[in-house]
């Protein structure tokens, strides 16, 4: 099934960095800013990481907190955060069922080789728990600034 928005998102419960437990039904009646990247402290998602976490302060006025979710280990996820200086949750699907519900683990090919991965994508998701928009395939450089406009402009 592939998401659009409008679609409830689907919900989940992961382990997140720091001992902590994200939960999107508990962030009900809250914009959430799930984006999900492929692995820690590699070049591009270091840069989409620090620029999600630059703009907190004008995420948090917008009431949106934003969530970085991808397969690695509650233990990497404390490490790229305490080495970035990151201030938002990471969540750790090392099952890979949430990173399937959104669509967002796939076959991907690098130098004629197949394998399995996450594509990069960025999901908001509105007050009443339904998709206001994806973005598939993110390029970073400006990504965070399109992510925060949308979430700004929703309701």
């Amino acid at each position: 099934m592939t998401l659009a928005p409008g679609m409830q998102a689907p919900g989940f419960t992961l382990p997140g960095a720091g001992g902590e437990t994200i939960d999107l039904g508990a962030l009900a009646g809250r914009k959430v800013v799930l984006y999900f990247y492929p692995k820690d402290d590699t070049s591009g998602c270091t840069l989409e990481a620090q620029n999600f976490n630059a703009q907190q302060d004008a995420f948090a006025e917008a009431d949106a907190i934003v969530i970085g979710v991808s397969p690695d280990s509650v233990k990497s996820h404390d490490k790229f955060r305490a080495k970035h200086g990151l201030t938002f949750p990471l969540a750790a699907d090392e099952e890979k069922g949430m990173l399937e519900a959104y669509g967002v683990w796939v076959e991907k090919s690098m130098y004629g080789r197949k394998y399995m991965g996450v594509e990069r994508t960025t999901v908001l998701i509105g007050r009443d728990g339904t998709i206001a928009r994806i973005w598939p395939k993110v390029k970073v450089p400006g990504h965070a600034e399109e992510v925060l406009a949308a979430a700004r402009a929703l309701p």
